[in-house]
Order: C-alpha cells, then sequence, then structure tokens
C-alpha cells in the first residue's frame, strides 16, 4: 500500500487540514497519511507560538482517534524533501506555488526543475476560485474537497475562526491560550 505524507506547520490544525488529508486517503487508496512538521517550517523561520513541541502533542491527539493518521517531525524544510521516501504528498494551492517559486532554490529555475523532478506523485487541493496553473503537465492529482474547505486556513482560525480548529487544537487553545491569547499562553509555558 501506498503512504501520503502532507507536510505544514498545522499552526493550529484545521477542520481543513483533516478533510484534505482524509480525501487523499480514500481517493488514492494510501494505507496512511503523515501529517509533516519541519522543525524550522520554510519561510516561517523565528518563534512560532505555540512551540514545536505542543503543537505536536495536539498532533498526536488528532492522530490518535485516526488509524490512517500519522504524525512526523523533520529536519528538512523543502517539500521535495519532505516528500522523500513517500508515494504521494499532499499540498494545497499555497504549497503547489511555492514548489515552483525557484526563490527556494537559490533563485535557479534549473534546481528547481531537478527538485520538482525527484517529486513522487502530487495530489493537490484548489483554493476557491484559484488556478492552478502546471497541474495537468506535472501529472498531479487534484484532490475532490467540498469547496467550503477551501477557504479554511490556520491563519483565520488564530484571529478568530476558532471553529475551524480540530477539536484537539480547539481543546489546547481553551486551556493555554496557544492560537488565541500569547500572554496566557506564556503564562502556561511558565507554570
Amino acid at each position: 500500500m501506498a503512504l501520503g505524507v502532507y507536510p505544514g506547520s498545522f499552526n493550529p490544525p484545521t477542520v481543513a487540514h483533516l478533510a484534505i488529508a482524509e480525501t487523499a486517503w480514500r481517493q488514492l487508496g494510501l494505507e496512511r497519511v503523515d501529517l509533516v512538521v519541519s522543525r524550522t517550517a520554510l519561510g516561517k523561520e523565528g518563534v512560532e507560538v505555540p512551540s514545536l513541541e505542543h503543537r505536536l502533542e495536539v498532533l498526536q491527539e488528532v492522530a490518535a482517534s485516526r488509524p490512517w493518521l500519522g504524525v512526523q517531525v523533520v529536519d528538512v524544510q523543502l517539500i521535495v524533501d519532505v516528500a522523500h521516501g513517500y508515494d504521494v504528498v499532499v499540498m494545497g494551492a499555497d504549497k503547489w506555488a511555492q514548489v515552483f517559486d525557484p526563490a527556494w532554490y537559490g533563485g535557479s529555475e534549473e534546481a528547481r526543475d531537478k527538485a520538482v523532478a525527484r517529486l513522487p506523485t502530487v495530489a493537490v487541493v484548489a483554493r476557491a476560485g484559484a488556478v492552478l496553473e502546471g497541474v495537468d503537465e506535472h501529472g498531479a492529482v487534484l484532490l475532490d474537497v467540498p469547496e467550503h474547505f477551501t477557504l479554511m486556513s490556520s491563519s483565520a482560525a488564530r484571529t478568530g475562526r476558532r471553529e475551524w480548529m480540530t477539536p484537539e487544537a480547539l481543546d489546547f487553545d481553551e486551556r493555554t491560550g496557544a492560537w488565541t491569547d500569547e500572554a496566557r499562553y506564556t503564562r502556561y509555558r511558565m507554570r
């Protein structure tokens, strides 16, 4: 059976993340989909709130009740490196654009093209109204995710759309303020 990898910061994990992972699992007949977090997320260097350890704790809770879902942490940053060893890499439109941006490969289109050639099968989700360039030429699979999930984001969840958080993330946020009250989260960490 094939294994899928879904890279991201999952800060916080949302019901959309779960819908995308589950759609990939079902639609592509995967044995498992691993949510993979880089210790230093590409383009997000610096201090993230909440801590990596707390985000991983929440992701482990999310995966605990879903036998088809795993959680991994890696030291690499580029999606092509994160996807190494997997049969399918799952991503949204934003990551699709990132994969093809030469800026992440030292500005070199040649380096980008070599990296992209190493990708396994790509399963991608379009944001509502967005056009995904190059999907057909790269043989990517479009995931059939209901459109309302494509409107959700972790950024919006952090700024008030708490109903978009997974129940596990919402519970952690209610206890600690991890995504919605940095001062309360800081006090929580000091205990």
